[in-house]
């Protein structure tokens, strides 16, 4: 029963939801059209999420992960442009890419000591410069239909594209790292008490700089993914998806403190914000409403978790008076 009351099912009760009152009450959603879509916006959020989710767990906070994106794009747009042909190549050197940011990251926060939320808000500014002076404001979108098409090509008798196999599997991974192995016990450790962690023997900053590494090659591929989709490689790419990104991670239940949260939580939060997101586009809400509304959840998942703390402590504290 306790079960039935966590967060991770009260996220996924509220998709539920959203598309049935979505379903009833706007066309169009519900649709197989729709779900499409849904599922095009959540792979490149939910790439990013997966290790985005144990980042924050440890206490961390990585917000340059939309401008890693955008330099991913804008490398991939230009070495396509210089003549650099061979796409496997490019994808590979992406990843690559995407990793060497993020162990930029890294060094910064577990080498120098300094706080993941500046620095990471210094290399958010710093590679999207970086993707400009790479790009301009020039767009590349001259890449093989196979591969833009492929890309987003549906699963044989379905709508939803393929790509979110990909997505699952390494859901599985992140998921069974997280909740079935002693790193994921470790990285709960360090977001609870990081010095403890320490005396325990987890290598804390080593396990930080590897996350964060982590998450640079996984940005790295949803920028792949994204100058896929949209066949067009721009400095601008994915421009803002850090607030879809870290909002759908605090929605899901994890605390921005560290040392609470789930990825199925994560994961509901992810696909509940692309239903609501496309639900309401299709109820011609404005683009600057539905930024407010992504706003407006993320501080409701900060602040609320931290309410019913506060809530829950007051009864217990009548109940012992």
């Amino acid at each position: 029963m306790r079960r039935l009351g966590s967060w991770d099912v009260i996220v996924l009760l509220a998709l539920v939801l959203v598309a049935v009152i979505g379903a009833a009450t706007i066309d169009g959603v519900g649709t197989p059209r729709f779900w499409r879509f849904v599922t095009l916006e959540v792979i490149p959020v939910a790439l990013v999420a997966l290790p985005l989710t144990l980042v924050v767990i440890t206490g961390e906070i990585d917000l340059s992960v939309a401008s890693v994106m955008g330099l991913t794009c804008s490398v991939m747009g230009d070495l396509w442009a210089h003549g650099v042909t061979s796409l496997p190549l490019l994808i590979a050197l992406c990843l690559v890419l995407g990793a060497v940011l993020g162990a930029v990251n890294g060094l910064f926060v577990t080498v120098f000591g300094l706080p993941s939320l500046a620095v990471t808000i210094g290399t958010l500014a710093l590679y999207r410069g970086l993707a400009y002076v790479v790009l301009g404001d020039k767009a590349v979108s001259d890449y093989p239909a196979a591969w833009t098409s492929r890309t987003i090509s549906a699963i044989p008798g379905l709508t939803i594209p393929w790509f979110i196999l990909v997505v699952a599997a390494l859901a599985v991974v992140f998921g069974v790292v997280l909740h079935a192995t002693p790193i994921g016990r470790g990285l709960y450790a360090m977001g609870n008490n990081a010095e403890a962690a320490r005396f325990a023997g987890i290598g804390v900053a080593r396990t930080k700089f590897w996350l964060f590494v982590t998450t640079g090659a996984m940005s790295a591929l949803a920028g792949v993914f994204w100058t896929f989709r949209y066949a067009s490689a721009r400095a601008d790419n994915a421009n803002g998806l850090e607030l879809a990104v870290v909002a759908a991670v605090l929605l899901g239940g994890v605390s921005i403190f560290g040392g609470r949260g789930s990825l199925l939580g994560v994961l509901g939060a992810v696909v509940l914000l692309s239903t609501l997101r496309n639900a309401l586009q299709l109820a011609s809400v404005q683009p600057n409403t539905l930024t407010i509304i992504t706003g407006s959840l993320l501080i409701a998942a900060v602040v609320g978790p931290n309410v019913a703390g506060m809530a829950r402590e007051r009864l217990r504290r009548r109940r012992l008076a």
